[in-house]
């Protein structure tokens, strides 16, 4: 039987679409990302299915909907037992690896990977949980506010270009170890910061671009609820930031939106040097995006275009090279891997929860792509919340609703910056009554939320008795045995230098005379 092909996921941090030049930005320069793009597949409305960091990382790994595995916010523990896609490709054969962030809460911190390289570059703790009981109130220490664009600028390190260099360069150095120990099939997550805030990158990278290129927010602050409280969450009401300085951030995010594609280069390189391409499915990806100012907002939380759409583009054996309008998620990407796996004609295990995505498989054979087709939905149930928020995309509609907040409805395809809220027009009246009857079978919103505020009441004791006394850190710290390392005193050093060497060298057969 034919071998199943490799997988390697490239994960971004915040990454919108809208900020790169596979996607159209007439500055933003991606050409690492454009060149899979040019011979593989790019989902045009790909959205992530919490826009923050952990639930929506979380979901990506189960195929699962953060309200059904209590997954909520950055601090909510993703349960050991919910079983992941990683799971999934140890049971088929695969070897499963991790380099880098996939800010999981709680003590494992494998989920079913087999190896971690790194560890992570957030708390996997419960120090960032909101309390709904007081939505005002910021959490002690959270990482968001508007020194981010205030402070936006070059610099030589920060400790996210340290991180990223780390786990790109030890994915590289593992990937190339997989072909000289003929390790296969393997999957494999690279998952780095950038272009998260802050908005700081080094300096080859901020020179790409000058003041006069960067192009400012289309969309001003608008008065729904929603963007009031995170406009307040992230103290943007209390910091006010001048135009040069949502230049700066922009142009730091543009800076490091190619830093981040040129890992991306790195990491394919590495595949195209051990010889492995071309039996690879590379992915690239975000867990959500930024709104980089739109509607005066920046970061993400919210489930406007630039904070919950994606990119994602994939590209390897059997995947045709085209576009795909059809709205799909981070949801999709576990019945995906199951198919890829299977692809060669070996049998995937049973998922044990019912998935709520889909497998993207068909469509990257060429499927026949129906842009009113598809549905995504999403849920948003962290800070800058008092209730659940719920996320509906089908065909060109977008249907926001929150319990003690007006609808929203827009029309993506006529209106894609979401200025006109259709949700009060009496010509739509027929489909806020479709979305608002489908909420009400897909969601108990009641029980959801009167769950999430237990699971934020019962951590604050946890996290407060594991500040006290002896720190028993749930942090992973990767392990590494530095006496079989390089070369040590029971090695013979020329064997080792064989072993590490790639391609390996050919020895010449002298001819006995």
């Amino acid at each position: 039987m034919q071998r199943p092909p490799n997988i390697v996921l490239i994960m971004a941090d915040q990454l919108a679409p809208h900020f790169t030049g596979t996607y159209g930005h007439p500055v933003v320069k991606t050409p690492n990302m454009d060149a899979l793009a040019a011979r593989g597949t790019r989902f045009d409305s790909a959205y992530c299915n919490s826009p923050l960091c952990a639930p929506s990382r979380a979901s990506f790994m189960t195929g699962q909907l953060v309200s059904k595995i209590g997954a909520y916010d950055n601090a909510a523990e993703f349960p050991a037992s919910i079983p992941t896609f990683a799971h999934y490709l140890r049971v088929m054969g695969y070897r499963t690896c991790l380099s880098g962030k996939m800010h999981f809460v709680g003590p494992d911190q494998l989920h079913g990977f087999e190896e971690r390289l790194t560890t992570d570059v957030y708390p996997s703790d419960h120090a960032w949980t909101p309390d709904w009981t007081n939505p005002h109130e910021r959490i002690d220490k959270w990482y968001h506010n508007m020194e981010s664009v205030q402070q936006a600028g070059p610099a030589a390190t920060t400790f996210q270009i340290e991180y990223d260099e780390e786990a790109t360069f030890l994915a590289r150095r593992r990937i190339l170890e997989y072909a000289m120990r003929g390790t296969a099939p393997f999957a494999m997550v690279v998952s780095l910061i950038h272009p998260h805030d802050p908005y700081v990158p080094r300096p080859e990278f901020w020179n790409l671009y000058s003041d006069d290129d960067i192009d400012m927010p289309q969309t001003g602050l608008t008065d729904d609820p929603h963007t009031l409280r995170v406009h307040h969450g992230i103290g943007a009401d209390a910091q006010p930031v001048t135009e040069q300085e949502i230049r700066n951030a922009r142009h730091g995010y543009y800076a490091n939106t190619s830093y981040f594609d040129s890992k991306v280069g790195e990491i394919v390189k590495a595949l195209e040097e051990s010889g492995q391409l071309e039996n690879t499915i590379v992915i690239v990806t975000s867990d959500h995006g930024d709104m980089l100012g739109e509607r005066g907002l920046w970061y993400k939380m919210s489930f406007f275009e630039h904070s919950a759409r994606i990119p994602m583009i994939i590209a390897g054996p059997g995947v045709e090279n085209r576009t795909v309008a059809e709205p799909v998620s981070l949801l999709d990407i576990l019945p995906t891997f199951l198919d890829i796996a299977t692809c060669t004609g070996q049998t995937a295990p049973d998922p044990a929860m019912d998935l709520d995505g889909r497998s993207l498989w068909p469509l990257l054979q060429g499927a026949v792509d129906n842009p009113d087709g598809g549905e995504v939905l999403g849920e948003y149930c962290a800070e800058c919340a008092s209730h659940p928020i719920f996320m509906i995309r089908r065909g060109p509609w977008k249907y926001i609703h929150c319990e003690v907040d007006p609808p929203q409805l827009f029309d993506i395809y006529s209106d894609p910056f979401e200025r006109e809220n259709l949700a009060d027009d009496p010509a739509h009246a027929q489909k806020v009554a479709e979305f608002q009857s489908f909420i009400s079978e897909k969601w108990q919103e009641k029980p959801l939320y009167e769950a999430i505020l237990a699971s934020q009441k019962r951590r604050g004791p946890v996290h407060n008795a594991m500040e006290i006394g002896t720190l028993v850190s749930w942090d992973y710290q990767p392990p590494r045995d530095a006496a079989q390392e390089f070369v040590r005193n029971h090695m013979d050093w020329t064997v080792a230098a064989e072993m590490t060497r790639f391609p390996p060298f050919k020895k010449k057969i002298r001819e006995l005379e």
